[in-house]
């Protein structure tokens, strides 16, 4: 498993030097859009992934090569293909990487806030972001498919109780799925509970990116235009994920290596790999050869085509 990759473009956090401490898909959720596939190791038990100085170690030998080539990077960000609250050193990786000096963020779907060393871990963090796609009971399991031992009023007071503590900045995230949970009562209920949270910015999203389930489609531009309009109402301020990252991946030189990171949490476009290809010298054959050696499938979605890892099983 590669601890960093990247940078890559976030629609969020602009350069963005990810850091992925969890195993494949080790996750509370399985979330029916997740863009890395299935959940292969449903957990809500905290344990140790990752070695915070191991941790340091990686990160800090990649900004110094993205340092050296003249690359910025915006945010170090905790995305990995899982949960990262999970790992019971979060915490501690988190200051293990303050010295480097770049701000710190967390994309968490918000499940284990319930517990006080999981708020206390994130509590380091500059940025952190919490995923509410529902706040009713049918919707969260068909969109989340949480582990069987939450519960979903103990997770939403967590979240409560996490942006009450937080000192930095708390965004939230809400992918809407067309039949699920895009009509006016789910998005409004929603609305008003993100209402009462002291968020910088809600995220409202839809499928860029294959989905774990065939059925997670994006809604019809009416409907998503109507749940923007929604929230807008009761927020400062709201902004749509529904737009490309963009094709400014950065490369260590070793094209496979880059790709087999960034897939792993991030399907890559073809014409994003393609040009992360030439910044290594490679040809067009070296993502085939990858394609037919099984460490990359090729998918179609949304009338592109997109590159993911290939998941071991």
């Amino acid at each position: 498993m590669e601890i960093v990759f990247g940078p890559v473009p976030s629609r969020r956090l602009g350069r963005s030097l990810g850091i992925n401490t969890i195993p494949s898909k080790t996750c509370s959720y399985g979330c029916a859009y997740c863009q890395v596939g299935r959940t292969l190791r449903p957990v809500a038990d905290r344990r140790s992934f990752a070695v915070p100085e191991d941790v340091a170690a990686a990160v800090a030998a990649r900004v110094g090569e993205v340092r050296a080539a003249g690359e910025r990077i915006d945010y170090l960000t905790f995305v990995p293909d899982g949960e990262p609250t999970l790992d019971a050193r979060l915490g501690e990786s988190i200051e293990a990487i303050r010295p480097l000096g770049i701000p710190i963020a967390v994309i968490s779907n918000g499940s284990l806030l319930w517990r006080p060393d999981v708020r206390e871990a994130l509590g380091g963090a500059d940025w952190v972001s919490v995923k509410v796609d529902a706040v009713d009971e049918q919707r969260w399991r068909r969109v989340n498919a949480p582990h069987a031992s939450l519960r979903l009023d103990v997770v939403l007071e967590g979240i409560r109780a996490f942006a009450r503590g937080f000192g930095g900045t708390l965004a939230s995230e809400t992918m809407v799925l067309e039949g699920i949970n895009d009509s006016p009562d789910s998005v409004a209920a929603v609305a008003e509970f993100l209402a009462a949270l002291p968020l910088s910015v809600a995220y409202l999203a839809v499928p860029t990116r294959p989905p774990a389930r065939a059925w997670a489609r994006p809604p019809d531009e009416q409907a998503l235009a109507a749940a923007f309009r929604e929230i807008e109402a009761r927020l400062p301020v709201v902004e749509l994920l529904i737009g490309e990252e963009g094709d400014a991946f950065s490369s260590t030189g070793d094209l496979r290596r880059d790709l087999l990171a960034i897939t792993a949490v991030h399907p890559m476009r073809r014409a994003a790999a393609a040009a992360l290809a030439r910044q290594t010298g490679s040809g067009p054959d070296r993502i085939e050869d990858l394609i037919a050696a099984g460490d990359l499938v090729e998918v179609s979605f949304g009338g592109d085509r997109f590159l993911v890892r290939a998941v071991r099983r």
